[in-house]
């Protein structure tokens, strides 16, 4: 469906997002200008769960989601007679979180006949590079979050090639996993990347390459080698240093991810890598990229910290390919906990 079919270059959009576990809102214009980008985190609520319960998550959206468009129109100054469409994340995400989004989207959309763009979550998270600087064809993202480990080719403007992606345990959900071991706070993500800063990666911990030619990745088998070290030394009463087995394990994810990466580059022989994802926050990886890339001619493009957690800015910079292409949903618009990066 497509209300108004007046494009223009500088097209303002509010753009929402509630896949997970954080109520997010902002008004982006032209894809690459942030006017607001506003997120109420729900991180304290799950923190005694361990993890994000999908129940509490939709609730929490629902009692936020109002106040959070509110706020991103205000701080944007702009009024929804200067919208020009509103966006929200289709999916993938939690089914429950995801309406709620969706259901305030189509409201606003519908309330004052403006374009419905829906918008894939990771394409989001890729598309957050163009809130930096301008994309360079072709590229390649590295996504790396709690859900997703992918290699995402891109030949050209919102043509998505999936090359590589996880087998089993996402990096993100290998990270959460094992800080649970080491009895560290949720998210585990960061207390690993700060404990492994302090540490000595001397563990041998498994690699897993996989095929020769493959750009697929597994951390199974790494998130319970770090598991049994733990386990094994305890029985033995030996003591093992958390920040060194942190440092190891984050090494060997590290690994991987670059190397791949690298070589997916050289293969494919891409003008521009971006690093995506809630993991892109690392400051461990987000070192590994840069230095790995260094003396590369490539551009390396890394989000600052606040574009690569979930945010809305990031559903509008990738609004902004669905609006230049025309591409539209209808009222029937649904949350898709599973849909397809195509």
């Amino acid at each position: 469906m497509n209300i108004n079919n007046q494009k223009k270059e500088n097209e303002i959009i509010l753009a929402v997002e509630t896949s997970c576990d954080e109520t997010a809102a902002a008004v982006v214009q032209g894809g690459a200008h942030i006017l607001s980008n506003v997120v109420a985190s729900q991180i304290e609520s799950h923190k005694r769960f361990g993890g994000v319960v999908p129940e509490l998550a939709s609730r929490h959206h629902t009692e936020n989601i109002t106040w959070t468009i509110e706020e991103a129109m205000e701080k944007a100054e702009v009024t929804f007679d200067d919208l020009d469409a509103v966006a929200v994340t289709e999916g993938p995400g939690l089914v429950g979180a995801l309406l709620v989004g969706v259901n305030a989207a189509k409201a606003v959309a519908y309330a004052r006949r403006l374009p419905l763009l829906p918008v894939h979550h990771i394409s989001g998270h890729i598309q957050a590079a163009r809130l930096e600087r301008p994309w360079r064809y072709p590229a390649l993202a590295l996504v790396v979050s709690g859900g997703h480990t992918e290699l995402v080719l891109l030949r050209d403007e919102g043509e998505y090639e999936v090359i590589g992606q996880t087998r089993d345990d996402a990096a993100g959900e290998a990270y959460d996993k094992v800080a649970r071991t080491l009895e560290l706070p949720y998210p585990g993500g960061p207390h690993i990347d700060k404990l492994a800063a302090e540490g000595t990666p001397n563990i041998e911990l498994p690699i897993a390459w996989l095929e020769p030619d493959s750009y697929d990745f597994s951390f199974s088998g790494l998130k319970s080698a770090v598991i049994n070290t733990l386990h094994n030394a305890k029985q033995r009463g030996e003591t093992i240093r958390s920040e060194d087995l942190a440092a190891s394990f984050q090494q060997s994810v590290i690994t991987v991810l670059t190397e791949k990466t690298k070589r997916a580059a050289d293969h494919y022989k891409v003008e521009q890598i971006v690093l995506a994802g809630g993991v892109a926050a690392n400051k461990g990886l987000r070192t590994a990229m840069s230095n790995t890339f260094a003396s590369s001619s490539v551009e390396l493009t890394i989000p600052p910290f606040s574009l690569c957690t979930d945010n809305a800015a990031m559903i509008g910079a990738a609004a902004h390919v669905q609006w230049k292409k025309n591409i539209t949903a209808g009222w029937d618009l649904n949350g898709v906990p599973g849909l397809a990066l195509i």
